[in-house]
């Protein structure tokens, strides 16, 4: 639903809204890692969690988020200063009142999630999702303009706070005495140093690039890793959510553990990878019908991250399975290593502009996942040639399909965009569903099995 709406909305503002809109997620991103929620995940593996536990996590909530609004409205006119754009001061005090749900949200998710009821968190996500989609379209149709995408985030994160904590019935009285939540403080923190390391990867490229960049070159970028990252960053992550949910519960039975890490895997790249190998493919058909003309510049960009971001979403399953055993300064260490290689690629890609900035991404995350993977992969209790073989069948039906669009795609007559968009994508998933069923018969019928069970 929102990634419907998100399209319509697209084809309505310019780069530009984009672009100033990016400068203020970078502050949101980093204030993020502060917010909580990975106080709320060490309540998630706690095997006993008392009434006395959850008010001291709510007072906790309450008071970080508090702290973090005011700090935002102090610093809003200095950022604004660093980017050259004043409009950004004013975006970023309503964003502010963003943190003020945050307590409402973390706390009901973690209470839901230790029970793996996730049907009850969906069902409020999806009216968030309505609500978030409908202020977008109203917006952008009403000539709001920047101010769409700040309305937008603030009908959703109203929505799940109201929705969740009545749901999980977890309105409680907040205490504010902290003696005896210093394993739930130590995992937290653990678990935000993790995440300011992430934010280093994922964020330092628009904030270096929002001071070096027009507005309007800023938007185009932004949007082509909308774009390459829809599936890593809308659908693993609430896999993940279960996945770490569910690693907690057999977090002392290694075989179960490993076993479950390779059938994710499995899934994931089943689906991630031939998104990623179409969109390469396919990426001048699907801006021009989904997103434009105006957007014409963002399909060579897309090309390039198409090509890094299936080493990226292998990345992101590893955090979950370490985190669940106990085991966060895995990823913590991990990324320290990717917030310093990707940063200095950033800073040097970015004397070439959004094409430079793309390649970066390209250059560096393969060394990362290597690095990573190196750690990560016998904590978790599995080999690089497992990983390999669960990928594989994607891996290689993907590639083939990709390289039949591309040949299709260069034979077929002039026509226009849609129709061109349509027949490449129903050429490919045909295609890759044959691949699968004539190279990959077994892999084929295990995810069935999964899915009927």
């Amino acid at each position: 639903m929102q990634w419907t709406a998100t399209f319509l909305v697209i084809r309505i503002l310019s780069p530009s809204d984009y672009g100033l809109f990016a400068m203020s997620a970078v502050v949101l991103a980093f204030t993020n890692m502060l917010d909580g929620y990975g106080l709320a995940s060490a309540l998630v593996r706690q095997p006993e969690v008392s009434e006395r536990d959850i008010r001291q996590l709510f007072g906790l909530l309450l008071l970080l988020n508090g702290g973090l609004a005011a700090v935002q409205v102090i610093v809003a006119p200095l950022l604004a200063a660093y980017y050259r754009q004043p409009i950004v001061a004013d975006m970023l005090r309503v964003q502010s009142l963003l943190y003020l749900t945050t307590p409402f949200i973390a706390l009901p998710s973690a209470l839901l999630s230790r029970q793996l009821d996730f049907s009850r968190q969906a069902k409020v996500n999806v009216t968030a999702s309505l609500m978030s989609a409908s202020t977008a379209l109203i917006g952008a149709s009403s000539g709001w303009g920047v101010w769409t995408l700040v309305a937008a985030p603030g009908a959703l994160y109203l929505t799940r706070a109201v929705g969740l904590t009545w749901s999980a019935r977890a309105l409680v009285r907040p205490l504010f005495r902290f003696a005896g939540a210093g394993q739930l403080m130590r995992f937290g923190g653990l678990m935000a140093l993790s995440q300011l390391f992430w934010f280093l990867q994922s964020q330092s490229d628009v904030f270096i690039a929002g001071r070096a960049l027009s507005p309007h070159l800023l938007g185009i970028y932004t949007t082509s890793l909308f774009l390459a990252q829809i599936f890593v960053s809308k659908f693993v992550p609430p896999l993940n959510e279960v996945a770490f949910s569910a690693y907690a519960r057999i977090q002392h039975d290694p075989t179960a553990r490993a076993a479950a890490f390779l059938k994710a895997m499995q899934l994931v790249m089943l689906a991630a990878l031939p998104f990623y190998a179409g969109l390469a493919a396919t990426a001048e058909p699907l801006v021009h019908a989904v997103l434009g003309e105006k957007w014409a510049e963002v399909v060579p960009v897309v090309r390039l991250l198409a090509f890094a971001m299936p080493l990226m979403t292998v990345q992101v399953l590893y955090s979950p399975a370490c985190d669940a055993i106990g085991r966060p300064g895995v990823a913590v260490i991990n990324g320290a290593i990717g917030a310093v290689l990707l940063t200095v690629s950033f800073l040097v890609g970015v004397r070439g502009g959004v094409t430079g900035l793309a390649t970066a991404w390209v250059v560096a995350y393969p060394l990362y996942l290597v690095i990573s993977s190196r750690r990560a992969l016998p904590v978790i209790g599995v080999s690089w040639q497992a990983v390999v073989r669960a990928a594989a069948p994607a891996l290689a039906s993907a590639g083939a399909m990709a390289a039949l669009v591309v040949g299709v795609d260069r034979l077929l007559p002039p026509i226009g965009a849609m129709p061109r968009l349509a027949v490449l994508v129903a050429l490919g998933a045909v295609s890759y569903a044959g691949l699968l069923l004539a190279f990959a018969r077994d892999t084929v019928r295990e995810v069935a099995r999964l899915v009927r069970a």
